[in-house]
């Protein structure tokens, strides 16, 4: 038999050059990265890949859809395996079709904010915070590039009280315990007009998720 690469295996069908059995890809918004990261290490989940499309998506829902299908598509033959670590994300139920459609799973949720709090959780405290604004470790760390900026209130601080005159506070939920962070945030706040409140909620339902997809690859 030719000799071949040490990370070559064996299929039912012939010769796997990518060594692909039993790896998991993981599709993910680029919001998530840092927490993603932290879970794979902090699990020693060797058999999973992260690839990150950006999060400015996220100003563009519509083009969320498109860039998934782009990623699957271009990795499906390369993993046993692919969960997409996108909520809903605004996409109006688009995204969970086309995840149909492609034959791999996404987490559950209508946002990040839902799953970071736990989707029962945040679906319960849904009503009573009808007038929340929500922010996360990444987006208190990113407030300018997309909160501040991408609402024009850098160029006109007066359409604040128009964008936000019907939310009453901002809260934070944070995935981990950092004081600076919490300060960020307060001033988040301030430069709103929202009271403020911190949430600890750490990763939530996205922890669990991950925690399904290992053990199913």
């Amino acid at each position: 038999m030719t000799d071949l690469p040490s990370d070559t295996t064996l299929t039912e069908t012939g010769l796997d050059l990518r060594g692909k059995e039993n790896r998991l890809l993981l599709i993910a918004c680029g919001a998530l990265a840092r927490e993603i990261l932290a879970l794979i290490k902090a699990n020693g989940w060797t058999h999973i890949d992260l690839q990150c499309l950006p999060a400015k998506l996220h100003l563009y829902p519509d083009q969320i859809v498109t860039e998934v299908d782009r990623a699957v598509t271009r990795n499906q033959d390369s993993y046993s395996n692919i969960f997409v670590v996108y909520a809903d994300c605004g996409t109006g139920g688009q995204l969970q079709a086309k995840c149909a459609e492609l034959g791999v799973e996404m987490i559950e949720g209508p946002h990040c904010y839902s799953f970071f709090e736990g989707n029962a959780a945040f679906s319960e405290r849904a009503e009573d915070e009808i007038t929340a604004f929500y922010l996360t470790d990444f987006l208190v760390k990113q407030f300018d590039a997309f909160v501040w900026k991408p609402m024009g209130l850098d160029r006109h601080p007066e359409l604040r009280d128009m964008l936000f005159g019907n939310y009453t506070k901002l809260i934070y939920q944070a995935q981990t315990h950092d004081p600076a962070l919490v300060d960020k945030a307060r001033t988040c706040a301030e430069r709103l007009g929202l009271d403020f409140e911190h949430r600890f909620t750490g990763y939530g339902d996205l922890e669990q998720a991950l925690h399904d997809q290992a053990r199913k690859t």
